[in-house]
């Protein structure tokens, strides 16, 4: 985080050492969700006539990668990335 003081920093990780583990739990989860639909509204964006299966599978080669992707679905699309 090269745009955050120290003190910014130190802070931050306080906050989070207060937290209970539940709700560091959920936080990571809900930020997990915003990183998912971030990826999948940037996908529906670049391929707008893209089914929801094509959607699926282009955000397993964005998550995972190619080869997973790839044994998960079989064929990908040549531009899937």
């Amino acid at each position: 985080m090269l745009d955050t003081t120290g003190s910014a920093f130190d802070r931050y990780h306080e906050l989070l050492r207060a937290q209970k583990p539940q709700e560091r739990l959920e936080q990571a989860a809900a930020l997990t969700r915003a990183v998912r639909e971030l990826a999948t509204a940037g996908i529906r964006q670049r391929c707008p006539g893209a089914s929801d299966d094509e959607v699926r599978v282009r955000l397993a080669v964005r998550l995972y990668g190619r080869d997973l992707a790839k044994r998960i679905f079989g064929e990908l699309p040549a531009d899937a990335v």
